[in-house]
Formats: structure tokens, sequence, C-alpha cells
């Protein structure tokens, strides 16, 4: 599950493993990640950090966090 190993280096990452990640997949790549993410894989910092470093949202307009549901 790439994704996931994706999403968590970009959650808990530091800088070399984040400039690491996108000179080797590109942006594309972590922008379908991010829209695509669950509930969890994300905290608020990390959240915003990469919907305005990957340019998906002002830091004004980011949307909320993925929630779990239990329907």
């Amino acid at each position: 599950m790439p994704e996931q190993v994706i999403a968590q280096v970009m959650n808990i990452g530091d800088y070399a493993d984040v400039q690491s990640l996108v000179s080797q997949l590109g942006e594309e790549v972590l922008r379908k990640v991010l829209v695509q993410a669950q509930a969890g894989q994300f905290n608020e910092r990390s959240w915003t950090y990469w919907h305005y470093r990957l340019g998906l949202s002002s830091l004004e307009q980011i949307p909320p966090l993925p929630v779990r549901s239990f329907e």
C-alpha cells in the first residue's frame, strides 16, 4: 500500500524526507495522496502544510481533516 507509506512520510517525515519524496515522486502523486487521505493519516499541522505547499488551498481555506464515519 504505497499511498499509506507516502502519507506517513508526508505526515511525520523530516525536511530531507520530504525533499526526497517530492523529487522521487513529484507533486502530482502527493496531491493525489492528500486528496484521497483517510481519517487519521495526517495531523492538523501536516494537513495544513501540504494543502498550502501543493497549492490545493490558501492558508485561509484549508479543508477540514477527514473524519471517521461509523455508518
